[in-house]
């Protein structure tokens, strides 16, 4: 009546459908025990931040054409505890640390940059209690300078599941910095004394 390739044809559409079902339930369920478990509102404090400024020639620190450009990078203290965005569902979070700010020739236009971030992948390492991070890149802007803007700092997070889409979100909780000047960002730094 119905040769082979229809009746494979069949089953293998059937499969597909119940598939889909069984992972549209998954996502469903996790992001609801997410609900339930709080992972909206996961508070984390990022204290202590000391932001630095120099001045770089490279293209890799957005330079063109050797015109000088200002490069921020910061140190940090970070404290939060990120279990709550672990589930059977989750296979990691991805945290990172971002700063956003206004132009100082356009007030309008909005950037936001990221400085640190990290990958966890199991629940035991979710409790982030780090000293004095030194951020993982050097953040330079569209237009030459840096100095006086005031950024305000999240922690954000991503987690990727086993199954479904990726669910982003930040902690509560920012703190806002206002870049120095470079004069006052390079008196910070200590010159080096040789020893003889």
């Amino acid at each position: 009546m119905f040769s082979l390739l229809q009746r494979f044809q069949t089953v293998s559409n059937q499969a597909v459908t119940y598939a889909c079902l069984i992972a549209a339930f998954i996502a469903l369920s996790s992001w609801l025990q997410l609900i339930q478990n709080d992972a909206f509102s996961v508070p984390a404090i990022v204290s202590n931040i000391k932001p630095t400024l120099n001045v770089r020639t490279s293209r890799y620190y957005g330079s063109q054409n050797g015109k000088p450009k200002q490069n921020s990078k910061l140190a940090f203290d970070l404290e939060a505890d990120l279990e709550r965005l672990f589930n059977w569902n989750t296979k990691q979070v991805f945290v990172y640390l971002t700063a956003e700010y206004n132009g100082s020739e356009r007030p309008e236009t909005k950037s936001e940059v990221t400085y640190w971030d990290k990958i966890i992948t199991k629940k035991s390492d979710a409790h982030l209690s780090l000293h004095d991070i030194k951020s993982k890149y050097s953040v330079w802007d569209l237009e030459d300078k840096l100095e006086g803007r005031e950024l305000t700092f999240k922690l954000k997070w991503n987690i990727q599941p086993r199954v479904g889409p990726l669910i982003y979100g930040e902690t509560v909780g920012n703190q806002t910095v206002i870049l120095p000047n470079m004069k006052q960002s390079q008196k910070k730094k200590k010159p080096k004394q040789n020893s003889t």
